[in-house]
């Protein structure tokens, strides 16, 4: 009997244990006599035939009663094969995965390492592809201190003997080619650490698809959609946004609208693109913001703890489900934005923590790699093989989605390495400093590339401190983000607006510090979730007063807001004024539609969209301090604010007057430029929206007055509790 493998190494195959399994098993040539090792666990017998099945190129034997066979096969150069296997229950012909050599190209491997490959998700993950003429799944993923890998699923019965992966030296990449599975197979990887121990089972770091929540597994996914959205596409490549209106809806996906009569079921991406959009364009917003979909464990997350940044969450639907809705966006002429979660990742087992027995996507020192406010994991920017993860994966989602945008959560928590720190418990940058560079680069590498592949793109930073030049290129010193989220108009705004109107005259300049800085960044002004949430009660429910004056408190504020430089962001039900907090696991409380109040604030906020897309000087200089002139800024006493939007001669500038105090102020003088009848194109105390349709008439005539500086002015009545906009006809 001619023995072609020695025992020790049939050993390491029957215990899993075997760090490169395609020098063992498979086809072999030994002085010039080819042989085939297999390992079948609970296979009884394995006959080797021709690839067309049509005759015996011999038996192989037993050599462990595990399953392992050995034997020559009449074959004179390398070919095809398969294995009749006999089993206990039947007889099957299947092909060999290890007869299949690798399918990768060595430049991939070479780019990953070096960490600037732009397309990893073309060829890490699940990729089903025809090998051979062979119908299959290539399987990739990255584990370099892993002593072995498997991928263990549905067609393997989990089971980590069957199909163990070859390794790349020295990028650490390990790959399989399954022939026969395709898409809808649900897979894991099974890792064996460096110490001889096995992790529970990782899901994809590159998944395309995964199970329904709480089921953890991967799906091999294969995408047939074709796009509609070419006109949209093209035209937003030569879009300049800080010129243009941008006003964005942010939606929680699993609690706009839920199916009450099915259980209170969540809308499937086909729904929501039903009903979601026609409801977002009657409200005349631009653009959709989605919080988290990468696919994520825990929904009461929502989103912000992603596990497979690679995937859009099953909770509505596949990949191509998602892919439509985006498509039906465009071509309803609204753009996508979602938010992107590089920041930090949670713990969970099947997740990226500690992948390969190591701390490999993060840090190993927790002073580093570990987030004490929200007992999750940092990414280790520094290394090159894990920037260019999330790097690639930024792109991934322009590029295999259509996105328009990447809200970027949490950048403070990245810039900083004394983040929510004390003294002691974060280590220096190599300068001594508490930034850190590595996240600082990533984030301007994501940016730059996304700008120069996808012109027109939106690039937002949720970013709460002064790091100066958030939004400005890096060229010049900035991060190269084209927005940062203005969370200090926010805080301000919200502060002054909870307070009992009595006392608003002590905080008066709450409402117009912002002004000193609008223009150091390209703002967006967010009114977001994180202001509905965790005991802060709904927008409606910060309003004092009583419940006319909560009403117009709110609607005097939104139209304040519109009218402010910066673009819009508005979180899902402040558009009708829900009254109670937000919570993820209810849908919005859509009968408060039939009360007129709440009716009045949604035809509000769709008339000030229409207003701020209509009229170039409420959005063209909404980065520019060209575009905004105060008239009177000090009138705290009566707690009056008046100001001037403009659009560098384009169209007529615009006159904003709010009264913040529940008292109508009659025959109230500001001073305007010149001469003319100045319309009243808004006034948010018209009865349509709730008001007691206390007004001008429709308009004013300036006079020859001089006021607040100005040669001319109006005189006008001030509504309690409204916000007047005027133009000059």
């Amino acid at each position: 009997m001619t023995t072609f493998v020695a025992p020790a190494v049939v050993d390491s195959i029957v215990n899993v244990y075997a760090e490169d399994v395609f020098s063992i098993l498979g086809l072999h040539e030994l002085n010039g006599q080819f042989y085939i090792n297999a390992f079948l666990p609970t296979a009884l017998a394995v006959e080797v035939l021709s690839a067309d099945s049509q005759r015996s190129l011999g038996l192989l034997e037993p050599k462990h009663d595990a399953g392992f066979f050995s034997g020559a096969v009449s074959l004179l150069q390398h070919s095809p094969y398969q294995l009749r296997v006999t089993y206990a229950d039947g007889v099957c012909v299947q092909e060999d995965a290890y007869r299949f050599c690798s399918s990768l190209s060595p430049f991939d491997l070479y780019l990953f390492g070096e960490g600037t490959h732009e397309h990893l998700y073309r060829w890490m993950g699940a990729h089903v592809m025809a090998l051979e003429g062979v119908t299959g799944t290539r399987f990739c993923v990255w584990a370099p201190n892993a002593r072995r890998v498997s991928v263990v699923g549905d067609f393997n019965f989990w089971d980590g003997r069957h199909h163990m992966m070859r390794k790349h030296i020295p990028s650490g990449v390990w790959e399989v080619f399954v022939p026969n599975v395709t898409a809808g197979a649900c897979y894991k990887y099974e890792i064996l650490t460096r110490e001889g121990h096995l992790l529970p089972h990782k899901s994809d770091p590159f998944g395309f698809a995964a199970q329904l929540p709480p089921a953890t597994a991967s799906r091999v996914v294969a995408s047939h959609f074709s796009w509609g959205d070419g006109a949209w596409c093209e035209a937003q490549r030569h879009q300049q946004s800080l010129e243009q209106p941008l006003s964005i809806y942010e939606v929680h996906l699993g609690s706009w609208r839920r199916v009450p009569e099915e259980g209170g079921r969540y809308l499937t991406y086909a729904e929501l693109a039903a009903q979601l959009i026609p409801y977002v364009q009657s409200l005349g917003f631009t653009h959709i913001q989605l919080m988290p979909i990468s696919e994520f464990p825990f929904d009461g997350s929502w989103g912000y703890q992603p596990i497979g940044l690679f995937a859009p969450t099953s909770r509505f639907g596949g990949p191509d489900e998602f892919r439509s809705f985006v498509d039906a966006c465009h071509q309803a002429g609204l753009g996508v934005l979602i938010d992107w979660v590089p920041g930090h990742f949670p713990s969970d087992g099947h997740g990226l923590a500690r992948f390969d027995g190591t701390p490999l996507y993060e840090h190993a020192d927790h002073r580093q790699g570990f987030h004490p406010d929200w007992n999750t994991y940092i990414y280790n920017y520094g290394r090159k093989e894990v920037a260019n993860f999330l790097f690639s994966n930024a792109l991934y989602w322009f590029d295999e989605f259509h996105i328009d945008g990447l809200r970027v959560d949490a950048v403070a928590s990245m810039l900083y390495l004394d983040y929510s720190r004390k003294h002691g418990e974060w280590i220096p940058n190599q300068f001594g400093g508490r930034e850190n560079l590595d996240a600082i680069d990533l984030l301007r590498r994501v940016n730059q590339k996304v700008y120069e592949r996808f012109p027109g793109a939106l690039m937002v930073a949720e970013e709460s401190t002064a790091w100066p030049g958030v939004s400005h290129p890096v060229y010049a010193g900035g991060l190269g983000f084209g927005y940062k989220w203005n969370m200090g108009w926010m805080n301000d705004s919200l502060r002054y607006i909870s307070k009992e109107p009595v006392h608003r005259q002590y905080h008066h300049h709450d409402l117009t510090f912002s002004l000193l800085y609008a223009f150091n960044e390209n703002f967006i002004l967010p009114l977001s979730h994180d202001e509905v949430v965790h005991g802060k009660g709904s927008l409606l429910d910060k309003m004092p007063g009583d419940g006319w004056q909560k009403f117009a408190n709110l609607r005097a504020y939104l139209a304040f807001m519109w009218a402010h430089p910066g673009k819009k962001l508005l979180f899902m039900g402040g558009e009708f004024a829900q009254g109670r907090e937000w919570d993820h696991d209810t849908s919005l409380d859509w009968h408060l539609l039939d009360i007129d109040f709440h009716r009045g604030v949604s035809r509000l906020v769709g008339d000030l969209n229409h207003l701020y897309r209509r009229q170039p000087a409420m959005h063209w200089g909404d980065a520019k301090s060209q575009g905004f002139e105060w008239v009177d800024a000090d009138n705290r006493h009566l707690s009056v604010f008046a100001f001037m939007r403009k659009a560098d001669g384009m169209a007529p500038p615009l006159l904003v007057v709010s009264n913040m105090t529940p008292v109508v102020r009659e025959a109230y003088r500001v001073g305007v430029p010149v001469l003319g009848f100045y319309r009243e194109i808004l006034n948010t105390d018209a009865s349509l929206y709730g008001g007691s349709e206390v007004g001008n008439a429709g308009g004013v005539h300036a006079e020859p007055v001089a006021a607040q500086e100005r040669p001319c002015s109006l005189n006008i009545t001030l509504p309690a509790l409204a916000t007047l906009i005027f133009e000059l006809a």
